[in-house]
């Protein structure tokens, strides 16, 4: 397979333990709503149950990765040695567990270059890239998945700080901007559909609802139910949750016998389930009076209701397509304001972790600074003794080196946020016949540096303290 097959996501970043060759790479690859239809994604979506895990073990090219899925996208973000071998074991990965080709997981998965991924990341996480602008769930799901990966033990540090901050844009959106107060969620724009739907003389008050599932989906429709004064909600799950979830949330449990008469009575029926067993056409049909009004919800990705009940006379079928088509254009001036603090994140996330590329250069400037000072002092002391004279030379030396590097530190942050450490190292190299190829050893030392005399009358003299040297 050939890389560029496949658009992807990365942002390339030198590592800090050594400036070699070999890049850490962020690769995200991308299904959502607006890319394919929801059945593909609902497809992917069911395979992310430990393909991060699956991903990292034993994979010399995957150090890490974290899985985003959700009710209409599904996400993979990697942190790899080599892109072009990480996206064929990624891709392979999916493809084993799903019934979608690697060919056409190739073709179809979308993706971002360089560092709009970051601001990709930082969009979804603040609800602008969601199927409803503003949606309140994603910012959640976005930190559920990082700690997901934690507790699985298969992020990184540079995954955990990309997601920690993207979830500190979001908080942000919500607290500063108006987006944060009239974001609407997926579930709402549903029941606005569904209101829409209502007999002009019955309220929500008056329905009856039997919903389907017992995840975090179901109990964040149920509290926007209650919000909106419905009295009469019945559970019901497939797994045979539902009286452990209503007696934390509310509602009356179902049992599998009391299932039909629920439905037989019910106005309004909601799938959040998405376990694969489908409420049948024909079995509905057999269950209710022919033309009796029926408002059916399906939130479920793989579908908990049968297409086929929007045929039925007296039947409304609402689906997440459904939903994806009427969601509201948030107001201007909201989106705008939002769009101002992601992209301002974004852009100081990038900026920090490209200086932290300057780290090894640094540290390898002080490591030679170092060795030739304390050669240099070595001498003196080799010369004179231990005498107070030496010692002011060795801490006037120290001092001068000190304001030395002082410029080419400074100087090394700034050309690592402008993406140009590739400059920094060079001239390093050109100037003082570095080679920042290979790693450092022992790079905790530096704070502390040691004297090596030549005599034993040098060595016998005591060091100048760490908080003095260079």
């Amino acid at each position: 397979m050939k890389i560029r097959d496949l658009r992807f996501a990365c942002v390339v970043w030198t590592p800090i333990s050594a400036y070699s060759g070999d890049i850490v790479v962020f690769l995200s690859l991308v299904a959502s709503h607006s890319q394919l239809d929801l059945e593909t994604v609902a497809q992917l979506s069911a395979s992310a149950n430990g393909l991060a895990a699956a991903s990292t073990n034993g994979s010399a090219v995957i150090n890490g990765a974290v899985v985003l899925a959700t009710c209409n996208r599904f996400e993979v973000y990697a942190d790899v040695e080599n892109v072009e071998e990480a996206t064929e074991q990624l891709v392979n990965e999916l493809a084993a567990n799903t019934e979608l080709s690697a060919d056409f997981l190739t073709r179809r998965l979308t993706a971002l270059e360089g560092e709009p991924v970051i601001s990709h990341l930082f969009s979804v996480g603040a609800g602008l890239d969601s199927a409803v602008v503003g949606e309140r769930e994603i910012a959640g799901q976005v930190r559920r998945a990082l700690t997901q990966a934690q507790q699985e033990k298969t992020t990184t540090s540079n995954l955990t700080r990309l997601f920690q901050n993207a979830t500190r844009a979001a908080k942000d959106v919500g607290s500063r901007t108006q987006l944060g107060s009239q974001g609407k969620s997926v579930v709402s724009v549903a029941l606005d559909l569904a209101e829409e739907l209502m007999n002009e003389n019955r309220s929500w008050e008056d329905q009856d609802i039997v919903l389907f599932g017992t995840g975090s989906y179901a109990g964040a429709t149920i509290a926007l139910l209650k919000e909106r004064g419905v009295k009469r909600i019945s559970v019901y799950s497939h797994s045979g949750r539902a009286a452990d979830f209503t007696d934390k949330r509310g509602g009356f449990p179902l049992s599998n016998e009391q299932l039909p008469q629920a439905l037989r009575e019910s106005d309004v029926i909601i799938g959040c389930s998405g376990g694969g067993n489908r409420l049948d056409s024909a079995a509905l049909t057999e269950l209710r009076v022919k033309g009796q009004s029926l408002i059916a919800i399906d939130m479920a990705l793989t579908n908990d209701f049968d297409p086929a009940l929007a045929q039925l006379d007296g039947v409304d079928l609402i689906t997440l397509e459904s939903v994806r088509m009427a969601a509201p254009t948030e107001q201007a001036l909201a989106v705008h304001d939002a769009t101002r603090i992601v992209s301002q994140a974004a852009r100081e996330f990038s900026a920090s972790q490209r200086e932290r590329e300057a780290d090894h250069a640094i540290i390898a400037l002080r490591a030679h600074t170092k060795t030739v000072l304390d050669s240099e002092v070595a001498k003196v002391r080799a010369q004179h003794g231990c005498t107070a004279a030496a010692e002011e030379v060795e801490l006037a030396m120290r001092r001068m080196m000190r304001q030395l590097l002082h410029v080419p530190t400074v100087r090394a942050r700034e050309l690592a946020a402008q993406g140009r450490t590739d400059e920094y190292v060079a001239a390093l190299e050109t100037l003082y016949g570095l080679d920042l190829s290979e790693p450092l050893g022992n790079t905790a030392a530096l704070s502390t540096p040691t004297v090596q005399s030549p005599s034993a009358e040098a060595a016998s003299c005591p060091a100048v303290p760490a908080e003095q040297s260079a």
